[in-house]
């Protein structure tokens, strides 16, 4: 009797795979294609929609799940779950090319979702807190002579970008004025343009208003961790200076978001909600190449909710914005006794996993140490 020996393979380069084995070179260009598989959940089909691309993805070999009274008309909507292979899937959309009821488009969508290569490196967003309350500094740079002394460290640790708060927005944490916030951010922003500092500075504000004295005092980038929710001028503010945003998404106020937090589909919800944002933001004028998202670590998510969004951080790249996540020293790491420089070194750890997984930005307090993982991975 003969041993096979059988092994997974998880390596997302399916032309080295194939190269190794000595398969032609000459067709590894498309012959890779057969080999690399893709799960697409697609929204809101119409029955009629949704049996026409199940029939056709059967015509190929593919499958595409659909609710058990699709075929009935039973159901006017359906979500669907289309899966097969890169060959496969191009079939599928030069079918979809020939049918009606709109399918035209969603073959034009699986061809452009299947022509995403995410090559970016991972860049580091260092945080420098202006606050008294901040879960994890608050008070340490509260001073400006101690703010300063961190900007000048952060970048000298490689910070990519600078994000800059004075307000913090933990859970149970109350709102601060405008007047306040800027009180605390302007002395630091002064001091960044007399000395011709070029790392780009992001503001971390829900208001318009700071967000505006931010943005004439050279500020290129705004992180509203309400996604617009405690605003509605933020985007308006933000298109009117051409400034780059990040959209983060958040179930709820900091006064109320860990008040049991639950969802029907986490990741759905969080890719619709931003999604939503984004068209929001796009529709009052913001550059879509100027957005950057971010699915929210610890605002309205339950520490098993964290770690999921981890896992599939990569299915927030099919909306073709940048993805910022921000882990460090937050409660998932389910040590709050633990001293800061210990948390840290645990954040770089969680980092490794995104990191893997090409996010764009990650958002740390200690710049250094994930700077040498990114030497170490990259």
């Amino acid at each position: 009797m003969h041993d096979f020996v059988l092994k997974e393979v998880l390596n997302t380069n399916m032309e080295k795979e194939l190269q190794d084995i000595g398969f032609d070179k000459s067709y590894i260009h498309e012959a890779w294609k057969k080999f690399a598989y893709k799960n697409l959940k697609i929204y809101d089909l119409s029955a009629a929609q949704a049996n026409i691309l199940k029939q056709t993805a059967i015509s190929v070999g593919a499958d595409c799940a659909t609710h058990r009274e699709t075929i009935t008309a039973k159901v006017e909507k359906t979500d669907c779950i289309l899966g097969g292979s890169y060959s496969q899937l191009k079939k599928i959309a030069a079918k979809l090319a020939m049918q009606p009821f709109g399918l035209k488009c969603l073959g034009k969508e699986i061809n452009n979702f299947l022509l995403q290569n995410k090559t970016n490196s991972t860049q580091i967003v260092g945080i420098l807190n202006l606050t008294q309350n901040s879960f994890s500094d608050g008070g340490e740079f509260y001073v400006f002579e101690d703010a300063v002394k961190h900007l000048e460290k952060l970048i000298k640790d490689g910070a990519d970008i600078i994000d800059i708060g004075a307000e913090s927005t933990k859970p149970y944490s109350m709102s601060v004025s405008d007047d306040e916030q800027l009180a605390r951010l302007v002395p630091i922003l002064e001091y960044i343009r007399k000395n011709n500092i070029d790392t780009p500075i992001s503001i971390d504000t829900r208001s318009s208003k700071v967000a505006e004295e931010c943005l004439k005092l050279g500020t290129k980038i705004i992180n509203d961790v309400s996604g617009f929710d405690y605003d509605e001028k933020m985007p308006e503010v933000v298109a009117k200076y051409d400034a780059k945003v990040i959209i983060q998404h958040s179930k709820g106020t900091p006064e109320n978001m860990q008040d049991k937090p639950e969802y029907d589909n986490l990741m759905d919800e969080i890719y619709l909600g931003l999604k939503n944002k984004i068209e929001l933001a796009v529709s009052k004028g913001v550059k879509r190449e100027n957005i950057i998202i971010d699915p929210g670590i610890g605002f309205g998510k339950t520490r098993e909710d964290n770690f999921e969004i981890i896992k599939r951080i990569d299915e927030l790249y099919s909306l073709n914005c940048p993805v910022m996540l921000g882990i460090s020293r937050k409660s998932l790491l389910n040590m709050p006794d633990a001293d800061n420089y210990t948390k840290d070194i645990y954040s770089v750890a969680l980092n490794t996993l995104v990191v893997y997984k090409k996010v764009d930005f990650i958002r740390v307090h200690n710049v250094e140490l994930n700077k040498r993982l990114l030497e170490v991975l990259i």
